[in-house]
């Protein structure tokens, strides 16, 4: 009975050690850098008029609804289309 609880015992140490050694995985997203606003608003202009419009904002948006909020909001001068200054000024997030 002795060396049976002797052996749990080291199993257990054993374990523990081993768990304590694994490196942490970093949390999703920690590590990836933020994306340039600039860039952001070239690849939504597709048509290169140093603007975007509502369709270009919206393209391969998962949520089109939401997408066209957010579009308004950031759409200051409501002229239906956002310039770079725009875009930027609510750090150019983009909308999933």
């Amino acid at each position: 009975m002795k060396s049976l609880i002797t052996s749990l015992a080291a199993l257990a140490v054993a374990t523990s050690f081993s768990l304590a050694a694994e490196p942490k995985k970093p949390a999703a997203g920690a590590d990836k850098p933020k994306a340039d606003p600039e860039k952001m608003f070239a690849k939504k202009d597709a048509n290169g008029d140093k603007s975007v419009s509502l369709e270009e904002f919206k393209a391969g948006s998962k949520d089109a609804a939401k997408s066209e909020e957010s579009f308004k909001k950031k759409d200051k001068d409501n002229d239906g289309k956002l310039s770079l200054e725009e875009f930027k000024a609510t750090g150019g997030k983009k909308n999933k």
